[in-house]
């Protein structure tokens, strides 16, 4: 006899993914279990197809424990070998219809609509074809990149059925959630387009069914910090508290870590605040080269090991945070994860754009600048560093953790269960 009585799954591309929706997952894992949870299943990948996929990963030593009644499956591929994503594809599905038939109630929060909603929506209705009982309810979030990397790219090609197969798989989710307003805005736009080339009704439902949930942040890990820690883990590093500027995140053509090596390199703080880039992603390489052509080459520093551990240290120690992103074809910053954990951690001013939903991230608490404007960047690191002084530093920390505070695990976790909650499909405290 199963002695669970009640689930919840996650399907996600989970650690060791650089990803800020990995880390969102195991927040949300994590307060599962506070919240009443028996035991909380996070679907994802097999370790050496994200080795092979060219995604940004973590080390896999800096990779955190999750705590007792989480479990992390990664099914293996099911079938032909000459099918590799079909049959990875296969495990992750056949693993959904396992969890869903067993008889244990289940949640199952998907994040990114294509492949894990996809997943989990042939997931349910194959479980329902079993004849077993089958008691799921369904979440699925839109991360935001999901839309832009892939509805809007079928709607451009006019590949009607590659936008309807992932609007209708969302819309069958018994609750449809997005990251931002931006996010869901940005999805009514692209099923409006759908609409209007096919006769669909998809926009109505869309903005109908679609509600807001922020990404969960683990606030605990960034409040209180101890400061001879933060202390110790610097002088690791080599630096000193307030001694840089520091940029955190994936190293990709739309963070514009570009646009803040050349405007770092025309600021007055420049001559005493080093800069460093902490991250991994396929623009490494390229942008390790553009850092080495600086003036300032040897006042830029590239940290690709840094751990969930040691994030909050490195964000409360420094002068000042810089992520200019800028929208590109591929992606845009539909939240800004990193930028509200910076705001929970304090230390020096956030300096980023408006950039798709970083607005919602930031609220009013940051310096904001153009998209790619180096120019705006070094005037905006200078006046974080040089024209404000340490009280006032500290007064603008202190209210845009106020402000980040919001999206801490617990508060988006009971926001977003409380309908469930309130129909008895999750359990209570």
């Amino acid at each position: 006899m199963n002695s669970v009585e009640n689930r919840l799954v996650i399907v996600v591309r989970a650690d060791p993914v650089i990803c800020g929706h990995s880390v969102e997952a195991r927040n949300l894992a994590e307060t599962a279990l506070e919240r009443g949870f028996d035991e909380v299943r996070i679907v994802t990948w097999p370790i050496d197809k994200l080795q092979a996929s060219g995604l940004p990963l973590k080390p896999l030593d800096s990779v955190l424990p999750y705590s007792p009644g989480i479990f992390v499956d990664r099914p293996a591929p099911v079938g032909d070998y000459k099918v590799l994503d079909g049959r990875h594809l296969a495990g992750v599905t056949g693993r959904l219809i396992e969890l869903f038939t067993d008889g244990v109630p289940t949640v199952c929060l998907s994040l990114y609509l294509t492949p894990h909603t996809l997943a989990v929506s042939d997931a349910v209705r194959a479980a329902w074809g079993t004849g077993l009982p089958v008691n799921v309810t369904t979440i699925a979030e839109a991360v935001g990149s999901d839309v832009t990397n892939v509805v809007r790219t079928a709607v451009n090609e006019g590949r009607f059925g590659a936008a309807a197969h992932i609007l209708s798989s969302y819309l069958s989710q018994d609750y449809c959630v997005a990251v931002s307003e931006y996010t869901r805005q940005l999805i009514i736009t692209e099923a409006e387009l759908v609409d209007q080339h096919h006769g669909t009704r998809y926009a109505a439902q869309c903005r109908e069914r679609i509600t807001i949930s922020y990404p969960a942040i683990d606030a605990d890990s960034y409040l209180h910090l101890d400061e001879s820690v933060t202390d110790d883990v610097l002088t690791a590093r080599g630096l000193e508290r307030d001694g840089y500027i520091l940029f955190l995140s994936r190293l990709t053509a739309a963070k514009g870590v570009d646009d803040l090596i050349a405007g770092y390199a025309i600021s007055a703080a420049s001559q005493d605040k080093i800069l460093v880039i902490a991250g991994r992603g396929p623009q490494s390489e390229a942008l390790r080269a553009i850092a080495a052509a600086s003036p300032l080459a040897d006042r830029i520093r590239f940290l690709d090991d840094v751990g969930d551990a040691e994030k909050p240290y490195l964000m409360a120690g420094c002068a000042a945070f810089v992520l200019p992103s800028k929208p590109r074809p591929e992606f845009v910053e539909t939240f800004g994860i990193a930028l509200a954990e910076k705001m929970l951690a304090g230390g020096g001013p956030v300096i980023t754009t408006v950039t798709g939903g970083i607005g919602e991230a930031v609220g009013d608490h940051a310096l904001i600048i153009p998209v790619e404007d180096p120019q705006a960047i070094a005037e905006a690191i200078d006046r974080a560093i040089l024209e404000t002084t340490a009280e006032e530093r500290r007064d603008w920390a202190d209210r845009a953790r106020e402000y980040a505070m919001q999206f801490d695990r617990r508060n988006v976790f009971d926001r977003m269960f409380a309908p469930l909650r309130d129909t008895a499909e999750v359990p209570h405290q």
